[in-house]
């Protein structure tokens, strides 16, 4: 796949919570608002964005398969799965594109279950904490790593 292709916005479980699950954790933007704002920095530089969201990993994994010689690079926040599918690891490696993990809160400075991850070896980058700025942080690199 050319690096000129689209990039792969997925949000696994509870995600499409945001904006009123745990706002003093999350934030108050909604799913709707960080897809409009991974597409807006993709637009920026010519590039599109696809996303996808669902609480189950099946249909997650299924549509990481899709992605095989069609997008780019995945930004993926897994959500609850991070610390949990082996299965969802294995996926992300099909494809063969950069892969960025992405979590709205510092994983690392809560409970000790979420701080393992089982996609953070296979990632190309991690970003951690910085709200849903992070995703466009995540498309950036994806866009400025080529």
């Amino acid at each position: 796949m050319s690096a000129s292709g689209p990039i792969l916005v997925l949000n696994g479980p509870n995600l499409n919570m945001l904006g009123t699950r745990q706002p003093e954790v999350y934030g108050s933007d909604t799913l709707d608002d960080v897809v409009a704002l991974c597409r807006r920095t993709a637009e920026r530089h010519g590039r599109a964005v696809t996303a996808f969201h669902s609480n189950s990993e099946g249909a997650l994994i299924d549509r990481i398969h899709a992605a095989r010689g069609v997008e780019s690079g995945i930004v993926i926040n897994p959500g609850g799965l991070t610390h949990t599918s082996v299965a969802l690891r294995d996926a992300l490696v099909i494809p063969e594109v950069p892969v960025v993990e992405v979590h709205i809160s510092n994983v690392h400075a809560r409970e000790e279950f979420r701080h393992h991850s089982f996609v953070s070896p296979i990632a190309t980058a991690v970003v951690a904490g910085m709200g849903v700025f992070g995703y466009a942080a995540a498309i950036e690199f994806l866009i400025e790593r080529g």
